[in-house]
């Protein structure tokens, strides 16, 4: 029987999430208590501040001195709400964006002009794109799914995305999503006509409340909370924008077994800071981040396989595909990553490596891709860049003990 729940509670001045399936953790967040400024995906009216031409680039403000990376080939519908002269984009314009992903160190946050507002089911993405459904659901399903836009009235001004949650929800349901979508986007637009630049026009909720609408309905069955202001907090979320999912909200409460000690959160949070991850088979992973990329190693070590090597390698590298996969999604890892498995001589055997890799990778919901095995053994992928690693949402200093040296 599955028991997956998604629990929030407040650790260390921080808000943490940690998504569990029984006592085994999915997903980790840590969030700052109180909802940081620029925040992703809130929306602002921003100024052009220069274009950079050879690196396809334009630097926008959306405060005084708060400058934001925006793909000129991101530029094809944007909204203005000033413009100068020039139909191109030039200096001085002032147009609507939307952070897209967290600045992390030296790098800008970036924004894009391609507005999108997030839904359980469904996006409202604004340009006039075509609808589109989840690659992960099957086509049966997304000619259902299409058939519900095509029952409406057409907007010119923007596009839907069906999401893999919509896979088997009721019509009604994803009706309800798109008109509330609707709703905010029609509200925005007709607020911005009347606001000044470096305006945020909508600020996006708290990321521990954001990341609700991205669980998969099969991912969490309970919604648990120790911190009664959490819980209010949540209650109103859910009753405004998931309203259907409110009855999965619960609150914890146990004078005798705190929810920190009944699910070892504190021990989930240390392990994934550790750059040694032991395997079940005795083998164990070195998780390397570097600032251009992040390498992953995969070693033996304790493990006994007997002469049959081939067999055994092959083994040691199945399980710890299966865990990569669950340490990305853990850490939030994210650009390039780089996995050097225990060599194996036989093509079937790298062939059913990749295979499975791939198979536990798409269960990650940001976009994570395998690329290739190069012909040193090395598999190359990569996962999309939104929020910052786990390591820096903590902003805390791990002894070298905790952070080198894990223990089976």
């Amino acid at each position: 029987m599955m028991d997956r729940k998604y629990l929030i509670t407040r650790m260390d001045g921080r808000i943490c999430s940690f998504l569990m399936d029984g006592h085994k953790t999915v997903e980790i967040h840590c969030d700052p208590a109180e909802t940081a400024d620029y925040a992703l995906e809130s929306i602002y009216i921003g100024k052009i501040k220069n274009i950079a031409k050879n690196i396809g680039a334009a630097f926008v403000e959306i405060a005084p001195g708060v400058v934001c990376h925006l793909a000129l080939d991101d530029m094809k519908q944007p909204v203005y709400t000033k413009k100068g002269s020039s139909k191109l984009p030039q200096a001085g314009d002032e147009l609507l964006v939307q952070i897209s992903r967290e600045g992390m160190k030296a790098k800008y946050p970036s924004v894009t002009t391609r507005l999108t507002f997030h839904g359980k089911y469904v996006l409202l993405t604004t340009g006039k794109g075509k609808n589109s459904v989840s690659s992960k659901l099957p086509k049966a399903e997304k000619e259902r799914l299409l058939s519900v836009v095509a029952d409406r009235r057409k907007a010119a001004a923007y596009s839907w995305l069906f999401r893999t949650n919509a896979g088997g929800a009721p019509e009604e349901l994803l009706v309800r999503d798109m008109e509330r979508l609707s709703a905010r986007y029609e509200a925005m637009m007709a607020h911005a006509q009347y606001r000044g630049c470096f305006s945020c026009i909508q600020k996006a909720p708290a990321a521990y409340l954001r990341r609700l609408s991205n669980l998969y309905d099969s991912e969490a069955e309970q919604i648990l909370t120790d911190n009664r202001d959490l819980y209010r907090e949540l209650e109103v979320y859910l009753g405004e924008y998931q309203p259907e999912d409110l009855g999965k909200l619960s609150f914890y409460q146990d004078e005798l077994l705190s929810m920190e000690k009944l699910y070892s959160l504190e021990t989930q949070l240390s392990e994934a800071l550790r750059e040694r991850v032991w395997l079940k088979s005795g083998g164990y992973l070195v998780i390397q981040p570097t600032e251009a990329l992040t390498v992953i190693d995969v070693n033996t070590g304790k493990f006994e396989g007997g002469k049959k090597r081939e067999e055994a390698f092959l083994k040691i590298n199945r399980e710890a595909a299966a865990e990569i996969a669950r340490q990305l999604r853990i850490r939030n890892l994210s650009g390039i990553i780089i996995v050097d498995f225990i060599n194996l001589e036989e093509d079937a055997s790298r062939k059913l490596l990749l295979d499975e890799f791939e198979s536990e990778l798409r269960k990650d919901p940001v976009r994570t891709t395998l690329v290739d095995m190069t012909k040193l053994s090395l598999v190359e992928l990569t996962r999309q860049k939104r929020e910052r690693p786990l390591s820096e949402q903590i902003h805390v200093r791990i002894s070298g003990a905790l952070m080198n040296e894990g223990t089976r």
